[in-house]
């Protein structure tokens, strides 16, 4: 809509006060305004149905408005929304604790709920180095991450980020130095990480690592050896593992978990976007029973000293509980597959275009990535035009779609890319310059 006049009111007023993410509010377009949702179409306010390539940033993956989880939300509303649980408990809450213990690998046993993957991340980082301390080892407090890596925009997870990420290298300052290194690939990289591992172990809490796909750092694909030679590097070092898998988890790369792939058990594993089919604001930091041990003691300073004020909320994991109950009742991962096997056919023509550098598909993940991405608001309105929300960003033309998604609309999707692509690489020489 251009038309101020056809915007309704709560647009009108409400933006002169919003603070809009990851948005230079002077130059940026207007954001549409959206009336409802429903599958995985989004209504516009002004009529228009847009095909949401990329589930709401990665959480929808049942789609929109999936009955099972507006009923269980619905029910939980009416008897209680929210109680503490610090000295209270809900069942919800510790119903889906149990089966997270349940469905993650190994004795991954423990589950402390927030209310982001920020949040997350950072208990992940907390319970690493209070592990150290009641172990009685209190110098293990740095963290070794990697390049193109990103664990959230919250002060701890934009230290163990790749420094010369935008969103970060302003708060440098902020930040607690860490040791941030580039993910062993090669045999020669391997043999040079696991010098350094081998000469910063006294001082590191742990290493933490997105398995299988690296994802706001330009959608980065590693195989599943990677993830197996790290954990192997950090037991022979006695270093803990954290895997952070608040993009790829519940069934993103084609299995529940991405560490499966791996056959590897982490020492603490974050989770969250899907894991209330992208409804309610919740994420969970999964330890294994022996992490936990460390914290069971006489001495009140021994435990962990952390709690969000909606941390376990009953509305929230009644949500997640209802999503779990889709992935055991619904083929989530069959249509994974299914639509991992369209889009390697799908955008395979991208290759031959001038300026791609590379197409790469895994599990419901399409990535095309280009030399530039040029004018990202002039790619993002060819897909509008198309009927299609996609939101490129760094480099890469992505797709994450839901796992419920028609078809008829992946196709209308990888079709939008292919063709936008190709229009995009007519004006190659323009956006070089």
């Amino acid at each position: 809509m251009t038309d101020n006049s056809k915007r309704p009111a709560w647009f009108t007023e409400g933006y002169n006060h919003i603070w809009m993410p990851y948005t230079q509010m002077q130059t940026s377009p207007l954001p549409q305004a959206v009336r409802s949702t429903h599958d995985t179409h989004i209504v516009l306010e002004d009529g228009r149905e847009l095909i949401d390539g990329i589930a709401s940033w990665w959480s929808a993956c049942h789609g929109y408005n999936h009955p099972h989880i507006r009923e269980a939300v619905s029910k939980q509303l009416e008897t209680m929304p929210h109680v503490m649980l610090a000295g209270l408990s809900n069942e919800p809450a510790f119903t889906l604790a149990t089966r997270l213990a349940a469905l993650t690998p190994g004795d991954l046993n423990r589950v402390f709920f927030s209310e982001s993957g920020s949040v997350s991340v950072e208990l992940a980082m907390k319970m690493a180095v209070q592990y150290w301390i009641n172990s009685g080892d209190a110098g293990r407090n740095k963290f070794i991450a990697f390049k193109n890596g990103y664990h959230g925009d919250t002060i701890g997870t934009m230290g163990i980020g790749d420094p010369d990420n935008i969103m970060h290298g302003p708060f440098s300052g902020l930040m607690a130095p860490q040791l941030v290194v580039d993910l062993p690939g090669t045999d020669e990289e391997r043999v040079a990480f696991e010098v350094f591992v081998a000469e910063n172990a006294h001082h590191t809490a742990a290493i933490i690592m997105e398995p299988l796909v690296q994802g706001a750092g330009g959608m980065l694909f590693h195989d599943a050896g990677v993830v197996r030679f790290i954990r192997e590097v950090c037991d022979q070092h006695g270093v803990l593992l954290i895997l952070d898998e608040i993009m790829v988890g519940f069934g993103r790369v084609g299995t529940l978990f991405a560490c499966e792939q791996a056959g590897v058990v982490p020492d603490i594993i974050t989770v969250s976007k899907s894991l209330t089919g992208g409804t309610m604001a919740l994420a969970a930091t999964i330890a294994t029973d022996r992490l936990f041990e460390a914290f069971l003691d006489d001495a009140l300073e021994k435990c962990l000293m952390h709690g969000p004020t909606y941390t376990g909320n009953a509305l929230a994991c009644a949500a997640a509980n209802a999503s779990l109950d889709l992935f055991e009742s619904e083929p989530r991962l069959k249509q994974v597959a299914a639509i991992e096997a369209h889009l390697v056919k799908a955008l395979e023509p991208c290759r031959t275009i001038d300026g791609v550098v590379d197409v790469r598909v895994k599990g419901a993940i399409g990535v095309v990535e280009l030399e530039t991405l040029g004018d990202m608001y002039w790619i993002r309105q060819c897909f509008l035009d198309r009927g299609c929300w996609v939101r490129p960003f760094g480099n890469v033309v992505y797709l994450m779609p839901a796992f419920t998604m028609a078809p008829k609309d992946l196709e209308m999707l990888s079709d939008a890319v292919v063709d936008i692509v190709g229009a995009w690489s007519e004006r190659l020489d323009e956006w070089r310059s």
